[in-house]
């Protein structure tokens, strides 16, 4: 089990310590609830060293990115990030991914911390033009600093003007005395602020110095059972849980992100789906009845058939009902369908709603 640079924080904090995509990880510490609450009212921080960072340089980097994922990467420009994923050549999911444009020939993937040996793998695979990777995930800790306080909060920590940047870009600067570190607006929480990377050797240095800075602030550490809780509320997906190797990105609602401008792994297969249509679809649902949907229970229709199951369920700490994703068939994908969550043998009354879950 590895640990991150800040793992003496999370234990002096109290934080409960789990096993996480082979990580030893601080799940919470007062708890989800206060904890979600911190990060939607005020400023929380993240510990996601976990995550991956490859870098990519080279002329043909883009080339290769291009190949590889769904998205169109050549509208990035520097200091612009984008959403993107890897489809497996059978229809399927590697992974999902930030990319982020630090000049014409370097980018940076960042890549969920369960896949890293898989995804350099798959992409060293189809590296045929000599595209130079470093896999930089074991040298840098990643701090997500989220909340609508964030800016204000952490602003005395550096002369980037932190509310002038907008949603899905990045820059370099200094940050809490240390130079040349990667801040970005990228969040997975659907409550703005900002994502800090910086050497291990900084880490605790770092983090001490934006827990002071946000002391005035109610800053507190958000474990990993709140962050979940928080982007399930926004519909973001979650990889193994929402998006795998079983499941297609038009089959989980990531068309917007897989664009047929350009030739890509599973580009035809892929197209084939958009035209001609998939036999199920991810939806979101409201429970109507009292019960909480969970990974993997099985959702019926009014006849108690097995029409999908639930990929990611919670109780939503905002709006105090239950809410879920889950795969059903085309019938049942409607606004406002009646669906039925197999909780302890017994089907529970939900209905099909629009994403987000949680509207500011």
């Amino acid at each position: 089990m590895k640990n991150t640079a800040l793992l003496q924080k999370h234990l002096d904090a109290n934080a409960k310590m789990v096993p996480f995509a082979g990580y030893n990880m601080p799940v919470q510490y007062e708890g989800v609830n206060a904890e979600h609450e911190t990060v939607r009212t005020g400023v929380g921080v993240f510990d996601v060293s976990h995550m991956g960072e490859f870098f990519l340089r080279g002329p043909k980097a883009l080339d290769l990115i291009q190949r590889v994922t769904t998205n169109d990467a050549s509208v990035l420009f520097d200091g612009k990030a984008q959403y993107s994923c890897m489809p497996n050549g059978k229809g399927g999911i590697v992974d999902d991914l930030i990319i982020y444009r630090i000049s014409q020939e370097e980018y940076l993937l960042v890549v969920n911390a369960s896949n890293i040996e898989k995804d350099w793998n798959w992409i060293s695979s189809h590296n045929t033009a000599g595209v130079e990777m470093e896999n930089a995930s074991d040298a840098y800790s990643l701090l997500a600093i989220q909340g609508p306080k964030a800016a204000e909060a952490m602003q005395s920590l550096t002369a980037v003007n932190l509310s002038d940047m907008g949603y899905y870009t990045f820059t370099k600067g200094t940050f809490a005395g240390q130079q040349n570190i990667f801040i970005s607006a990228t969040g997975y929480t659907g409550s703005g602020g900002f994502e800090i990377y910086v050497p291990n050797e900084v880490a605790v240095a770092v983090w001490d110095a934006v827990f002071e800075a946000g002391k005035s602030y109610g800053i507190k550490p958000i474990g990993l059972a709140a962050r979940d809780t928080l982007r399930l509320e926004m519909g973001f997906c979650l990889y193994g849980n929402d998006i795998d190797d079983s499941t297609s990105p038009i089959e989980a609602g990531l068309g917007w992100i897989t664009k047929f401008t350009k030739d890509f792994v599973d580009s035809e297969t892929l197209k084939s789906q958009k035209e001609h249509g998939v036999t199920r679809k991810l939806v979101a649902f409201e429970m109507i009845e009292r019960g909480i949907p969970r990974h993997d229970y099985r959702i019926l229709d009014g006849q108690n058939k097995v029409i999908g199951k639930v990929s990611s369920g919670t109780m939503s700490p905002t709006m105090k009902i239950a809410i879920g994703l889950g795969y059903v068939d085309l019938a049942h994908v409607s606004l406002d369908s009646e669906i039925y969550v197999e909780i302890r043998d017994k089907g529970v009354l939900a209905k099909v709603v629009k994403l987000p879950f949680y509207k500011k």
